[in-house]
């Protein structure tokens, strides 16, 4: 059986003899039914077949340091899902676990024809790809569904920063941003009922830390993403160049967290901020991020295994952080003291706060908030380790690549130059209170988060 080749969005993880059973969408990185690479090719691949399609997604009890606000957050926008799915004559099933062990295990017992994943760069991911491939004997298909350009077509290695893979995904954008296939009421329905997931139990059963309780004030799911967007696109896209750098405004799009647990997806975004009636400079700017920048911080995670630790640094930040490993520190704090915001700094606790209590850090912040970190802690290693950790306990978008790369920017010059040495930071670019004064009014800032306290 030949499968269909013209998608430019897809590779074979593994090839074999498609089974008896339904084609499966194993739905990890992309939670949402429209605007979804890795489902339309799912369903391309079951029509060519005269197949059903169903859609697993695998519930890890414990994911990174994710706590019980990610995983509410998650699960409420699957709930919708499943729904939005069923219409579609596309059943919904969620199984628990190690996924490279439930997959293959899911995959004999339902003798899957073909099972399709979306792409995902980081390393538990890759992990857990690796332990399916070498259980399953059936044809195993990896959608880029994420991206905008694929990638591992946008580039074949790690880039030094924005400025060496702007022009490779630029001269790409024409072929791959294009629109989307309206994903289709399917024609072949499965014959046997899944069990229905349930929802109450999942949460019960997830190991996480359950004192980091979920936000009221962003709600998940695809049509609420949509509204977020279409916000933003109103009110905010405009003057996003103008006032994006001010935690005071309200202009940043919020969209955050939607993306990273895929509720709505990049290239409907880059569609809609285009063909918006807006200043050319707000769009201009929304785009670099939005494209170039998170479409960079893959291409980091994807080719550089250490992204997470100081040995996926630059050699000159290396060397340059450790000629000053042994500088005298003015304040040292532990994690605890770091949580739980007790340090000498207002704007800095403020910070902390705001990511502990929304579940959200404001963009310009959060490079401020890691790099005085580094400034405060032991050693780079030290100052890693407690950024991810307390961005990935507190942030609804924490353990994403955007997350990882944006703290290797902050502590270890990751797609920067080198700058002006100093103490503590080498040559590593600095961050510091008088200097965020002079962007925005830091006093109106302290006060607004002590009102959502």
């Amino acid at each position: 059986m030949g499968f269909i080749t013209n998608q430019r969005r897809v590779r074979c993880l593994k090839e074999g003899e498609p089974g008896e059973g339904a084609v499966v969408y194993w739905m990890s990185r992309d939670q949402r039914v429209q605007d979804n690479w890795a489902l339309i090719y799912a369903q391309e691949v079951a029509l060519q077949f005269s197949k059903p399609l169903s859609v697993v997604f695998c519930l890890a009890q414990t994911f990174l340091d994710a706590a019980l606000r990610q995983y509410v957050f998650m699960l409420e926008g699957l709930m919708q899902l499943q729904s939005a799915l069923e219409q579609k004559n596309v059943q919904f099933d969620m199984i628990t676990g190690d996924a490279s062990r439930v997959i293959p295990e899911y995959v004999r017992q339902n003798r899957v024809g073909v099972l399709i994943s979306d792409f995902d760069p980081l390393r538990i991911k890759q992990e857990w790809k690796e332990g399916i491939k070498k259980e399953i004997e059936i044809p195993f298909f990896e959608v880029e569904a994420r991206n905008i350009v694929p990638c591992w077509i946008a580039s074949g290695k790690q880039e030094y920063g924005a400025y060496t893979i702007r022009p490779k995904i630029r001269r790409l954008l024409d072929e791959y941003l294009d629109d989307f296939p309206t994903f289709k009421k399917h024609p072949h329905i499965l014959q046997y009922c899944i069990r229905k997931p349930n929802w109450d139990d999942a949460l019960k059963k997830i190991r996480v830390n359950r004192s980091v309780r979920p936000v009221d004030w962003m709600k998940p799911g695809e049509s609420k993403a949509r509204r977020v967007l279409d916000d933003f696109l109103k009110r905010k896209l405009d003057s996003y160049h103008l006032y994006k750098n001010d935690p005071n405004k309200d202009f940043v799009s919020n969209l955050s967290p939607y993306l990273h647990f895929g509720q709505i997806s990049s290239q409907r975004i880059a569609l809609e901020v285009k063909k918006s009636n807006t200043a050319l400079e707000g769009k201009e700017n929304f785009l670099e991020e939005l494209v170039i920048r998170r479409e960079l911080s893959d291409n980091y995670c994807y080719y550089n295994p250490s992204y997470d630790s100081p040995e996926g640094f630059p050699r000159w930040a290396r060397e340059s952080l450790e000629k000053h490993r042994h500088d005298r520190r003015e304040y040292i704090y532990d994690l605890d003291q770091l949580e739980r915001s007790k340090t000498h700094d207002p704007l800095w606790n403020a910070a902390q706060i705001e990511m502990v209590t929304r579940g959200k850090m404001h963009g310009y912040l959060r490079m401020y908030w890691a790099k005085k970190i580094l400034e405060w802690t032991p050693n780079v290693e030290s100052a890693m380790k407690i950024a991810v950790f307390l961005n990935d306990k507190y942030e609804l978008d924490g353990r994403d690549p955007n997350g990882y790369t944006g703290i290797a920017w902050a502590l270890g010059g990751v797609h920067d130059r080198a700058w002006f040495e100093r103490s503590i930071f080498g040559k590593v670019r600095y961050m510091s209170f008088n200097g965020c004064r002079s962007k925005f009014n830091v006093p109106a800032y302290i006060d607004k988060v002590k009102k959502i306290v």
